[in-house]
């Protein structure tokens, strides 16, 4: 099966050795986004409810890159810095995932550059 890189500059640029999604026949599976303002490269969200926006947004731009939606979403992986934040979180994730997909939603020890919040989704095209 043919499995095509996903980037668009609407969403941060992957910095590592991987891509911001990838389509594998009719599933797309994105990378985990962080509250990074694609058009200035840095973390300018503070709270909670800005920095899940702003990782709303992005996910926004990659599956739309690559043909899909948020009302095509399968299942989400959602990590927190710190689980105190969970109904703040659901307040913005809720406006963005109305199909109510699959979840699981963690919190972590550490996050890329101190953030509060990353998402990853696999979703339909």
């Amino acid at each position: 099966m043919e499995l095509k890189k996903v980037a668009t500059e609407k969403a941060p640029a992957a910095i590592g050795p991987y891509s911001q999604a990838i389509v594998c026949g009719e599933m797309i599976f994105t990378s985990g986004q962080i509250p990074i303002n694609p058009a200035s490269g840095n973390v300018e969200a503070q709270t909670i409810e800005a920095q899940t926006e702003q990782v709303m947004q992005n996910l926004g731009a990659v599956l739309s890159a690559a043909g899909s939606s948020f009302e095509k979403a399968v299942k989400t992986t959602c990590f927190l810095a710190d689980i105190a934040d969970f109904a703040a979180f659901n307040a913005v994730y809720a406006k963005y995932f109305t199909t109510k997909p699959a979840r699981s939603c963690v919190a972590v020890k550490d996050l890329p550059k101190g953030v509060k919040v990353e998402v990853e989704v696999i979703a339909t095209l």
